[in-house]
């Protein structure tokens, strides 16, 4: 076998099928859809703070992220006077990012109150 056997040659290309471009899809401007998470929620009240958690890291490591999702609960249960408080999986995730070893020192969070009395935490959204 010679080598110009082997290499097979380029197929042509039409210059009129590279010409045609697709039209670009529009855009609406709309109301930002929330998560499906906050979907069905009559939000009573409102509020954004930055806990730190700095007391879960004075506990062995492999005890370190639920310990610093009970900080978290007890913070809001405290200062929302809410007994029916739940963790959004946005904000779980946060916790356990860098494992069960090493959660973050501080977290932004916004607690949101529906009229049942339910309370849920949620990051805070990126501006």
């Amino acid at each position: 076998m010679s080598t110009e056997e082997t290499q097979s040659e380029p197929k042509p290309v039409d210059e009129a099928e590279e010409a045609v471009e697709q039209p670009a899809p529009t855009v609406k401007a709309e109301e930002p859809v929330p998560p499906p998470e906050e979907e069905g929620i009559e939000i009573v009240e409102e509020k954004f703070y930055t806990v730190n958690l700095r007391d879960a890291w004075t506990v062995p490591r492999k005890q370190r992220a639920p310990k610093a999702v009970r900080i978290l609960k007890e913070f809001v249960k405290r200062n929302m006077k809410a007994e029916d408080i739940k963790v959004s999986n946005g904000i779980n995730q946060e916790i356990w990012l860098r494992s069960i070893q090493k959660p973050p020192r501080k977290l932004k969070i916004r607690v949101v109150k529906d009229k049942e009395g339910q309370v849920i935490i949620f990051p805070v959204k990126a501006a």
